[in-house]
């Protein structure tokens, strides 16, 4: 994935100075604004939230027209994976808040009592956000739906690949929400290096794993926790689909959605490449190129690559001759456009870049097995990646890819679609990140769980004291069991 925030540092030591300046003071403002305690109330959160649905609403034609600059998206892909997916969540989120916020009580053993116990969510503080440019709007907005719902201040980083998505969040989240307590910090690699260096109470990041551990390493400064969401290459197990026309088609029609349909095949979740048995690579073949040639007849039905560095990176991983060779559809580049045709390859060498590094882009890999049931030690000896897929109605096959692969989500007969569902959370795991967000699970990640317990002084146990004495011991391990009857016993001399 592209990056958001590099190590170098560019410009001239006096602008850096004030451009540091200016950050602390919005550091500063953001974290007055939590201090003073508003940010808190149940009223301010879905004040916030209001806010940010009327932004979508009223602003709408102008967010498209963003998306459209910076990565030509159409219209209609935009309101589907970014627009459209806010609305839901900040509606989600508004609904739900208040229950998200009550303390939530706890069982509390007898011998405590009187007492009672319960966790109470608590906001983090001042948190961060880098966000990444292939869902410029959605990668921004979804975080801080859960951040200002957990009733944190937030200072929101858009990327600088994306600077039309970039400015209208600039422009427009102060005139929809409160000001002092949500900010949007434009600017380049610098921009992030300069952020890094203050102390936040979270960082989510969005991006590569090489920026990543440079975010982390800047963060261990302060001790500041955090969440990063990264990718991988996402497998897709495709099975014969028991010879059913119709469910073939519809299978191919979801795998070309999942690959090509969201910004080009420049997302996270994408399928990165299909493993399918060698019989079944000319049927699966024939219904995807059928599909492509339905679904993209105009070109700017699909997005472009974001930049000219990036569609240089997707070019070279075709100029090697062995994968070169292994194109059976597609293949043409037109850089003046930012275009790659969708592109299919069969069995490219696996120690090739493009079976190494994750594709982000709009290539496809078919990888051949003798059984379908390999696929599964296929992507065990891989990273783990953010998303697998599978096609199949094999429910032992279903069965071991859950028990035997490791990935932040299994997604069966679809693709991609699982990150428009809040009741699943959305995250990685080893290589392709940490931390889970959507949902109730972006308002946890940006809340503290405190343990809150209250005692009262009607009983006093006074074993928990010195002086010992074999009886205190006798009785703590009575206690410990929860075997109160034993307790009583060993309390009345009557058990040792």
């Amino acid at each position: 994935m592209g990056s958001r925030v590099a190590p170098s540092v560019e410009g001239s030591g006096g602008e850096q100075s004030q451009c540091a300046l200016g950050l602390r003071g919005t550091v500063g403002e953001l974290r007055a604004a939590y201090e003073s305690g508003r940010t808190r109330s149940l009223a301010w959160r879905q004040s916030q939230l209001r806010g940010l649905l009327r932004l979508l609403a009223e602003e709408e034609a102008a967010a498209f027209r963003a998306l459209r600059e910076d990565l030509g998206k159409h219209h209609a892909e935009a309101y589907r994976d970014e627009i459209g997916l806010l609305v839901k969540s900040a509606n989600a989120a508004l609904r739900e808040v208040e229950k998200w916020m009550a303390p939530e009580k706890v069982w509390v053993p007898l011998i405590a009592f009187p007492a009672r116990a319960q966790v109470e969510p608590e906001p983090l503080g001042v948190v961060l956000v880098f966000a990444c440019w292939n869902f410029p709007l959605g990668l921004s907005l979804e975080p801080l739906v859960g951040a200002v719902a957990a009733g944190n201040a937030v200072a929101l980083k858009p990327s600088e690949l994306a600077p039309a998505t970039a400015k209208f969040l600039g422009d427009n989240i102060s005139k929809y929400m409160d000001a002092a307590a949500v900010k949007v910090i434009q600017g380049g690699p610098e921009k992030g290096e300069q952020l890094m260096e203050h102390r936040w109470d979270k960082v989510l990041f969005t991006g590569s794993p090489r920026i990543a551990r440079v975010v982390m390493a800047a963060a261990a400064k302060h001790l500041t926790p955090v969440a990063l969401e990264l990718g991988g290459k996402c497998p897709c197990i495709f099975d014969t689909m028991g010879g059913s026309a119709r469910d073939l088609q519809t299978a191919v029609n979801r795998v070309v959605g999942g690959k090509w349909s969201s910004c080009a095949g420049q997302a996270c979740l994408a399928i990165d490449y299909v493993l399918v048995e060698e019989g079944f690579v000319p049927v699966l073949i024939k219904a995807l190129k059928s599909t492509l040639k339905k679904f993209f007849t105009y070109s700017d039905h699909m997005a472009r690559i974001v930049n000219a560095q990036h569609f240089q990176r997707l070019s070279s991983l075709l100029q090697d001759p062995s994968v070169a060779a292994s194109v059976l559809h597609g293949g043409t580049l037109d850089a003046k456009n930012l275009y790659i045709e969708p592109t299919i390859l069969l069995n490219p060498p696996l120690d090739s870049a493009i079976m190494t590094e994750e594709i982000f882009g709009p290539l496809l890999p078919i990888i051949t097995v003798k059984k379908i049931e390999d696929s599964v030690a296929f992507v065990r000896a891989r990273p783990r990646p953010l998303a697998v897929y599978a096609f199949t109605k094999n429910a032992a096959l279903m069965r071991r890819i859950v028990e035997e692969t490791s990935s932040g989500s299994v997604t069966f007969n679809d693709a991609v679609i699982q990150y428009g569902i809040d009741s699943l959370p959305f995250g990685g795991v080893g290589e392709s990140g940490f931390g889970q967000y959507h949902g109730k699970y972006s308002f946890q990640m940006f809340s503290h769980k405190k343990a809150v317990l209250t005692r009262g002084y009607l009983i006093e146990l006074t074993a928990r004291y010195p002086p010992w004495y074999d009886t205190k011991i006798s009785m703590l391990r009575q206690l410990y069991r929860y075997n109160y009857v034993g307790f009583v016993l060993t309390f009345l001399g009557l058990k040792k």
